[in-house]
Order: C-alpha cells, then sequence, then structure tokens
C-alpha cells in the first residue's frame, strides 16, 4: 500500500469559502434582490418641465400644454416660430392670432391620448387627441366652456438654433 501524502491546499482554500445550504440560497437570492431592485425604480421617470428638457414628441406636447395651463406665456410664445401656422376648424391662425387664442384661455385640466410621433431629420410631426378643460374669457361678455369633446391635433415641430419650436399646428373636431 502506497503512503498518504496531502495535497498542498491553494491559498483560496475552500475552507475560507462557507459552503452553502440549500436553505441558504434562497435567503442570499432574495438579499441579491433586495439590494439591486431599489436601483431600477428608485430614480423614476421625470417628466419634463421645460421645452428644454423634453427629449421627443409627446414630451414637448405635454410641456407645451402644461405652459399654456400655468399661462406661462414667454415659454409659449418661445415655443412658437415666427413663422407658425394653425388651422381650426373656424380659421386659419398666424402667430399672434394663436398667441392671442391661447391668452383667453383658462385652461384648468387636459387629458391626451392616442399619441403618435414621426420623427424624419428635423421635423416631428405629433398627431394626438386631446380635452380640454377650462373656460374662454371674452373680456366684458363673460366665459364660455372650452371644447369638451376631444379635438384631433397635429403639430409639427421643428428643431432650429435655439431648440425645439411649433410650425405648424391643425385642430379637428372627430
Amino acid at each position: 500500500m502506497l503512503p498518504r501524502i496531502a495535497a498542498p491546499r491553494s491559498p483560496l482554500s475552500l475552507t475560507l469559502i462557507p459552503i452553502l445550504t440549500p436553505g441558504m440560497v434562497p435567503a442570499l437570492m432574495l438579499t441579491l434582490v433586495l439590494i439591486v431592485a431599489p436601483g431600477c425604480t428608485f430614480y423614476g421617470d421625470h417628466p419634463a418641465r421645460a421645452l428644454s428638457q423634453a427629449t421627443g414628441g409627446e414630451a414637448m406636447e405635454r410641456v407645451f400644454w402644461k405652459q399654456v395651463q400655468a399661462a406661462n406665456w414667454v415659454e409659449v410664445e418661445r415655443a412658437l416660430a415666427s413663422n407658425y401656422a394653425g388651422v381650426t376648424p373656424h380659421s386659419m391662425l398666424d402667430r399672434s392670432a394663436a398667441l392671442e387664442q391661447y391668452r383667453a384661455w383658462q385652461l384648468k385640466d387636459f387629458t391626451i391620448g392616442d399619441l403618435k410621433t414621426e420623427l424624419n431629420g428635423t421635423t416631428i410631426v405629433v398627431t394626438y387627441t386631446i380635452t380640454l378643460n377650462g373656460v374662454i374669457s371674452n373680456g366684458t361678455s363673460g366665459a364660455q366652456p372650452l371644447p369638451s369633446a376631444p379635438e384631433r391635433m397635429m403639430t409639427v415641430w421643428q428643431q432650429q438654433k435655439t431648440g425645439w419650436v411649433v410650425i405648424a399646428h391643425s385642430v379637428s373636431q372627430p
């Protein structure tokens, strides 16, 4: 019979690494999930608050309508291009007429749905439906409600040196 010779131990001996029992595996997995998972949801999406923070057509539309709702006319003016063209079921609007129309509104709330965006170079076309809640001030003759039925919208955004601006907007009723 041959004598037994002890095998040399490596520096990372198995005796230094604890052996996992079958009952420890689920506990270890749960611990890893609890450590890693909050990183995925803790810093969730933050909606854009200004057009400069918007990263797509949907965000630009939501920021624009929030600016109208807040009556932040400096930002609304900044969003409309100098050659802006708008079409509604009742009229065609240039930039100054559109701004005058928005200024007459007291928008309390809005809901955007069925939104689609198409990017083509430096232009984004956004189509959606919007439901407005608010009134139109008519000066001394009082106020009338904004249309409460959903309206179809199409907005054409163009990237210029100063940022994204609306060059065309269309409103139609279903």
